[in-house]
């Protein structure tokens, strides 16, 4: 895309109402991680148990997110993105209220369920309002401004905690406004289905049965197994155990791949029209494979935070390339089911990522959690070849 074009499309609306649905989308658990070990302290909570505060969140999604798309396809974008936007923000604000530990894993399951349909939501809009390079770009930009989300919650959460244990639990009551935004000035494409419900689903699980489909949705799935289960869960360990790197250390450490993630995501619409989705999405696992080889042997922190530059670049080309993809595979009419779907398939990764690492850690130690982690990248790798092959066919 050209400068102009691209300031055109940065200065569109619809696409900055959607940055903030994507802000919402990753806040409920990076936000809140940093504050932990004060929860377990003042609330007496013990140590084994504070992992209920993503489960609750997260567990909802598993469930929720696919008959959420489909209300999306049958009654709007809107009508679903606008409650859900209200209930994440008044249950997660609620929060900040309580000091009793069993109301706070009830109000963060109704926060939960607020959040089950902005991840998938939020990508649909971009597939619904924009097309071809475009599209590409929007998604790099989004994907963007996810990583500087993720890189930044941390932070501001840990800010907000020194002031007390329960007000990195009052940022959720930004998504108020913001569904009030939504309501007023988001300007899209709603779905004319014209469809009754039971040819409407045949056809959406249809969508979801193609060997394309079946082929994304299972990247999806890797991706989300090598970064919560190896990245996100023993890089921490890493650093704590041969570097005895403080909490701050490490937060900064891991906001370097963020960084890089949404720096490389700038240049997606660039990269897509010059190389391909397909191309971009095969080559990012051997990013992946080298950051997590690289990490175990790494003699300090710096190469560490070296080591995972490589991640950010994987992630970096792998997510707006990813869910370009996804979103050109499914028509408007169930657009919202087909990526609620992918939506469900991250949950699903972001659940077995922990366990599958974690059985790898109790037979083999920390180090193979990373190993194990490369083997599945460079499988992908080698699984994908083919679609290479079939784009230049064409």
């Amino acid at each position: 895309m050209k400068n102009s074009e691209r300031n055109r499309l940065l200065l569109d609306s619809n696409l900055r109402i959607i940055f903030m649905v994507t802000l919402m989308a990753v806040m409920g658990v990076a936000s809140i991680t940093p504050v932990f070990p004060k929860i377990t302290q003042e609330l007496g909570v013990p140590a084994h148990s504070i992992g209920l505060l993503i489960i609750t969140f997260t567990l909802p999604g598993v469930f929720l997110t696919p008959i959420l798309g489909v209300l999306a396809d049958r009654f709007g974008r809107k009508r679903v993105l606008v409650p859900s936007l209200f209930l994440f923000g008044i249950a997660g604000g609620l929060c900040s209220l309580t000091r009793d530990f069993t109301v706070l894993l009830v109000l963060r399951f109704f926060q939960g369920v607020g959040a089950a349909a902005l991840g998938s939501i939020n990508i649909t809009l971009i597939g619904d309002i924009f097309q071809g390079n475009q599209r590409a770009a929007a998604m790099g930009y989004n994907a963007s401004v996810l990583s500087i989300a993720v890189a930044s919650y941390p932070f501001f959460g840990g800010l907000l905690a020194t002031a007390g244990w329960n007000y990195p639990f009052l940022l959720p009551l930004l998504a108020v406004p913001i569904a009030i935004v939504v309501l007023l000035k988001l300007r899209n494409p709603e779905p004319k289905q014209k469809q009754l419900l039971g040819p409407y689903l045949k056809s959406a699980i249809n969508s979801f049965k193609t060997r394309r489909a079946i082929l994304y949705f299972t990247t999806s799935m890797i991706v989300f197994i090598i970064l919560y289960g190896s990245y996100l869960t023993y890089t921490p360990i890493i650093l704590a155990r041969n570097f005895s790197a403080k909490p701050f250390q490490i937060g900064l450490v891991l906001s370097v791949m963020s960084v890089v993630t949404a720096l490389v995501s700038l240049q997606a619409g660039w990269l897509a029209r010059r190389y391909g989705e397909n191309c971009l999405l095969i080559a990012s696992f051997p990013f992946y494979a080298a950051s997590l080889l690289l990490v175990p042997f790494a003699p300090s922190i710096l190469k560490v935070a070296a080591a995972l530059l490589l991640f950010g670049v994987g992630q970096g080309i792998n997510m707006p390339a990813l869910q370009t993809l996804l979103t050109g595979l499914a028509p408007i009419e169930y657009r919202a089911a087909f990526m609620s779907m992918n939506g469900m398939v991250l949950r699903i990764g972001q659940t077995l990522g922990p366990l599958i690492m974690g059985g790898v850690y109790v037979i083999s130690g920390i180090n193979s959690t990373f190993f194990a982690g490369a083997l599945l990248a460079m499988a992908m790798f080698f699984v994908l070849l083919p679609v290479i092959g079939k784009q230049k066919a064409r």
